[in-house]
């Protein structure tokens, strides 16, 4: 049986006009957003901001975890003229504070870099004043690959743990923790520094120690800012929600992590990676606001 979703977990309704005009003019541009592909909440409140976190490499994942909403399948080639749209779009939008993820290419000797790489300089080519943030995936520990991203200097790196180690093989069965707390390791090394940004849901089954226990890993490996959200079951098929975490926890876990050292914290039932990215780093989203 499945359990009733609380009040505080309803999203605001979305605005229409500007929900369908973004829409449209991303798909005329030929462009994902994770937001549509993962079925996120809060699609409605960011399209009507005028913000979205653009998905490069296509909207079909060679992985398929158990939580994740987004299509997967067989992916096509990468399309080398994507980086120049997504910097065009980002211009239209007048962003301050662009968001890039991607599917994961693990078909990909580099795993997706080189194209990582090329829309950061596009958007710097373009955007000269905005900042860049990029959701990688893990690369597969291809620590080379990841270089290729370092090197063109994004403002922040971020890569969800997502969940806790103990629950890896039944949320992200082809992910490794371990391999993941290197990969933020990394980035937390970086000269000139950059930020190293992590996520992590709660609601499927973790307990309060775990949780604590992971935001204690990530400060260790360098980890600058964390987003914590409730997980949300996208379909029937996905795992399902073991727990509705109150508001109060969620603050009780923001309060935490402050205490330990993050710079950056945004902890609520809504709260999702790239959700108010550049609130959390204190930038408006864009340059009409």
């Amino acid at each position: 049986m499945r359990q009733r979703i609380p009040q505080w977990l309803v999203p605001r309704a979305p605005k229409r006009p500007q929900l369908e005009q973004l829409g449209r003019q991303l798909q005329a541009m030929g462009l994902h957003t994770v937001c549509q592909s993962a079925r996120c909440p809060n699609v409605g409140e960011c399209f009507g901001r005028g913000t979205a976190t653009f998905m490069i490499l296509g909207d079909r994942c060679t992985r398929d975890c158990r939580f994740c909403a987004v299509q997967h399948g067989p992916p096509a080639l990468p399309d080398p003229d994507e980086p120049r749209r997504v910097a065009e779009a980002a211009a239209g939008l007048g962003l301050r504070h662009v968001v890039v993820t991607s599917v994961t290419r693990d078909d990909l000797a580099d795993g997706g870099a080189l194209q990582f790489a090329a829309t950061v300089r596009a958007i710097r080519e373009l955007l000269p004043g905005a900042r860049v943030e990029v959701l990688v995936p893990d690369f597969s520990g291809d620590w080379e690959a990841l270089q290729v991203v370092l090197a063109v200097a994004p403002d922040v790196l971020n890569h969800n743990v997502e969940t806790v180690p103990r629950l890896y093989p039944q949320v992200r069965p082809q992910a490794d923790y371990r391999r993941s707390l290197a990969l933020l390791r990394r980035t937390g090394k970086t000269q000139p520094p950059l930020v190293a940004k992590s996520g992590l849901m709660v609601g499927l089954g973790e307990s309060e120690e775990e949780v604590l226990g992971v935001l204690d890993d990530l400060r260790r490996a360098g980890v600058a800012a964390i987003t914590i959200g409730q997980y949300l079951q996208p379909t029937r098929s996905h795992l399902p929600v073991a727990e509705y975490v109150s508001p109060e926890r969620f603050e009780a876990y923001g309060q935490k992590a402050r205490a330990m050292g993050f710079r950056h914290v945004m902890s609520g039932p809504l709260v999702r990676s790239s959700y108010h990215a550049a609130d959390l780093l204190g930038a408006e989203p864009s340059l009409e606001r």
